[in-house]
């Protein structure tokens, strides 16, 4: 089986690894500059469980250097989409499998409200490009549920959290989901076949969209965020602004913020993706985490003054920074 992973940071090397260590798979990488070079030179390396794992890895820059794969997974940064994506035609043919696994809400998650409205979201798929690049009957959902950094090109470290949930664009179960959910699980993940990826998604992103962003404006590790009475205040209206919107959209949160923060708070003095980019100098990605909750509030004309408020900091924050390119909506 050839698989392509399309994206080698943190969640993309964790996961490319672990196809790895079953030698029935060839794990390919699409990957540039240091990633690249060591990806060619040492292969898939990652640390877990004080166990260093290294497995042979062909990286190339150019998707045309490996032709069709079975199995695809994307784990871009978001920002990165709309230049990668259309390069990726020739490794994808009427079976192959494109995974996608990223931050926030992907390119394909409102497939069906741009379609009845003819007008696409800017913040996620502008001008409808990313749908056109990768076709939709190819497509699975993927929801990460762990912690991974890059040390350093070519090294990922997994810090917490093996729990993969995968599933359908349109719901329900399939024969192609639960073959991919037995792979996973028998590389060593903890994986489950989702019936509604969806509303998997939408939670994720409702636990996340306030911890990422405040993180990067404040510099604070998530416990100090929630540590703070006010801040803590503030994530719970901008979650629950979003869970009327979830109800909307047929994601439902059935949830209190207050659960929630009891949750994150164990995770304990963590640094967000999203601050670990701001760190490094890194675009953010804004678009996919806050940008398309605010275009979504305008499309439904649902007033959410507390997700504004903290999409135009951030943007603010971010654009002042060099690490946002404001877009139209």
């Amino acid at each position: 089986m050839n698989i392509c992973i399309v994206g080698v940071g943190a969640i993309g090397g964790f996961i490319g690894a672990r196809l790895a260590t079953n030698h029935k798979f060839i794990v390919n990488a699409l990957a540039r500059g240091k990633s690249l070079a060591a990806l060619n030179k040492h292969g898939w390396r990652l640390e877990q469980e004080g166990e260093l794992i290294q497995r042979p890895c062909v990286a190339v820059e150019s998707a045309s250097d490996l032709g069709v794969q079975d199995i695809v997974v994307i784990a871009l940064k978001t920002p990165s989409l709309s230049q990668v994506l259309p390069t990726l035609a020739p490794l994808i043919d009427e079976n192959t499998l494109v995974i996608s696994a990223m931050n926030g809400i992907p390119w394909w998650f409102f497939r069906d409200l741009e379609t009845q409205s003819n007008h696409p979201f800017q913040s996620v798929n502008p001008k409808g490009a990313n749908g056109r690049a990768i076709p939709y009957k190819n497509i699975i959902g993927l929801v990460v549920h762990a912690a991974a950094v890059r040390s350093e090109p070519g090294i990922i470290q997994h810090k917490a959290g093996n729990r993969l949930l995968i599933g359908e664009p349109e719901g329900g179960k399939s024969d192609r989901v639960q073959a991919l959910t037995d792979i996973l699980n028998k590389v060593g993940f903890d994986c489950n076949h989702s019936s509604s990826i969806r509303s998997e998604i939408w939670y994720k992103l409702w636990g996340n969209m306030t911890m990422n962003p405040i993180s990067a404006i404040t510099g604070a590790t998530v416990d100090n965020i929630l540590q703070d009475p006010l801040v803590r205040k503030y994530c719970s209206a901008v979650m629950n602004e979003a869970a009327i919107l979830g109800e909307k959209i047929g994601c439902q949160i059935t949830e209190d913020p207050e659960s929630r923060h009891k949750v994150t708070e164990k995770l304990g003095a963590i640094k967000t993706s999203m601050l670990q980019d701001v760190e490094n100098g890194n675009a953010i990605e804004l678009d996919s985490i806050l940008g398309i909750i605010y275009e979504l509030t305008q499309r439904l004309e649902i007033e959410s003054p507390n997700i504004e408020s903290l999409f135009g900091l951030t943007r603010l924050f971010a654009t002042t920074k060099g690490l946002y390119e404001k877009k139209e909506t």
